[in-house]
């Protein structure tokens, strides 16, 4: 089950189109909770990239964040 953050995360991702070729910084993914949620929306980042929604591609300047797409069908089940 997933908690109302790593809800949040998905959510936003999937309404911005982050799947698969299209990445986003990890760094911008806590920057729209509030400052007492920041350090665990940090965490349940990392928990979705360890469950495989989340993909992480490591590169030079940081870590770039994007949708799972084989898993797209199983993110749209657990967010309705």
């Amino acid at each position: 089950m997933l908690s109302e953050v790593e809800k949040a995360i998905l959510e936003r991702m999937l309404l911005d189109k982050i799947i698969g070729g299209k990445h986003t910084s990890a760094d911008n993914i806590p920057k729209g909770f509030p400052k007492h949620l920041i350090g665990e929306a940090k965490d349940s980042l990392k928990r979705l990239i360890k469950k495989g929604y989340i993909i992480a591609k490591p590169t030079s300047y940081g870590i770039e964040v994007s949708l799972n797409p084989t898993r797209l069908k199983e993110i749209i089940k657990l967010l309705d």
